[in-house]
């Protein structure tokens, strides 16, 4: 762990950097980040629900903050090994402001990834099907899973929008300020407590959703009767692949995109701008030396 940060500026020039690297490698090291990036942070909701299985004999709160701190883990592992995850790829709009990105190669970077998080996620709902997992203390794990994507596909369509703006928010200002760091160590504080806030209340994020909701779908779709007699009878009727999309996926995805894409990225941009080393408005350049230059810088 170091005491030596990068200043605020630097931390500018190292996420332009970063962003326009990921916006403009070969599309197939695009998708498999992508995967990665999906399945990773469904593993952080895996370790998520293990921790609140017995957690009703805690403090709501407290057991709520453990379940985020174990959930801070997956966007951890997907920052250090260099995971492509859609909801911090949406402050690519930095380098779309400085002119060093165009809207064509942003716009087909984000459709790319957030298809392949959505392939990972997928794949990561198979495995854990084929494992057994969900029967795990009689059932209570999944259980958890279906009361989770019920509560989520629960909320009205305004809710659920700024409950993705709030979520981004955190999850775009855990990544910023792992760009202040400058060791492992260092990116991983950062996490802790912006992703544990936002899971612990409660926020939307669409690439985590991608796991939660057709996991506890398919769960509910099984039946399995420890699964049914660990929900206590709760209904979950509403749970559907339609109110998946149109009740959650669509507005959190555009309350991610809000909050990563304005207020995150551009945000940054506009306070610091004046003082980068570099002109906001340098030349297009999709090759890997401007790149390089700009980590540089």
């Amino acid at each position: 762990m170091s005491t030596v940060a990068n200043s605020p500026v630097e931390a500018v020039a190292a996420a332009e950097a970063g962003l326009l690297k990921k916006a403009n490698a070969p599309w197939a090291s695009t998708m498999v980040a992508a995967m990665f990036a999906g399945a990773l942070i469904g593993l952080g909701f895996v370790f998520y629900a293990t921790t609140q299985m017995g957690a009703a004999e805690l403090p709501y709160g407290l057991g709520k903050a453990i379940g985020g701190l174990a959930f801070s883990g997956g966007l951890f592992v997907v920052i250090i090994t260099g995971g492509d995850l859609f909801t911090s790829t949406s402050m690519s709009t930095l380098p779309l402001a400085s002119g060093k990105l165009r809207w064509a190669r942003l716009l087909r970077h984000w459709g790319v990834v957030y298809v392949f998080n959505m392939v990972g996620a997928g794949i990561l709902v198979v495995l854990v099907l084929l494992s057994g997992t969900a029967l795990q203390h009689g059932g209570e794990w999944g259980a958890i899973l279906v009361s989770a994507a019920n509560a989520k596909v629960s909320h009205t369509w305004i809710e659920a929008f700024f409950l993705g703006v709030l979520c981004n928010l955190l999850v775009c200002l855990a990544v910023w300020v792992g760009f202040l760091g400058k060791t492992v160590v260092d990116r991983f504080i950062a996490v802790l407590f912006p992703i544990s806030l936002f899971v612990a209340t409660g926020f939307e994020h669409s690439v985590a959703n991608m796991f939660i909701i057709p996991m506890g779908l398919v769960l509910k779709a099984q039946g399995a009767p420890e699964v049914i007699q660990s929900l206590g009878g709760k209904d979950v009727s509403g749970l559907t692949w339609t109110s998946y999309v149109f009740d959650n996926l669509v507005p959190v995805t555009l309350g991610n995109i809000l909050a990563g894409s304005v207020f995150i990225a551009l945000g940054m941009w506009a306070w610091h701008r004046h003082s980068l080393p570099v002109p906001a408005h340098a030349p297009q350049s999709t090759t890997a030396e401007p790149v390089a230059a700009a980590a540089r810088a």
